[in-house]
């Protein structure tokens, strides 16, 4: 299975988004991906775009992303929230069930 899809342009301007920002020497980051993809794991699909914050200076400023890691929840074509702090799995499957509760369906 793949885990975490490349973000490209195109998908950016998608109405609906999961898009994990991260760089590549943050070790938070790497935690904060390990959860994502055990999410997947468990979903059996991939729900998630990753970006590297490095190669996207422009979207950090647009969207006023703080810092990294971010899990960016696009819903609509509205930002619905940013999560800066990955607690656990549970946290972050919270707040996808707040904002985006079909995913968990089969």
């Amino acid at each position: 299975m793949i885990f975490l899809q490349e973000i490209t342009e195109e998908i950016l301007k998608k109405d609906n988004l999961l898009l994990y920002i991260h760089t590549p020497f943050c070790g938070t980051c790497h935690l904060a991906r390990s959860i994502l993809q055990q999410i997947e794991t468990v979903l059996g699909k991939e729900i998630f775009y990753e970006m590297n914050a490095s190669f996207y200076p422009d979207f950090m400023h647009e969207y006023k992303i703080k810092s990294v890691p971010c899990l960016y929840i696009k819903e609509d074509g509205v930002v619905k929230e940013k999560i800066y702090t990955f607690h656990s799995m549970a946290n972050i499957v919270h707040h996808l069930s707040n904002h985006v509760p079909y995913i968990f369906k089969k």
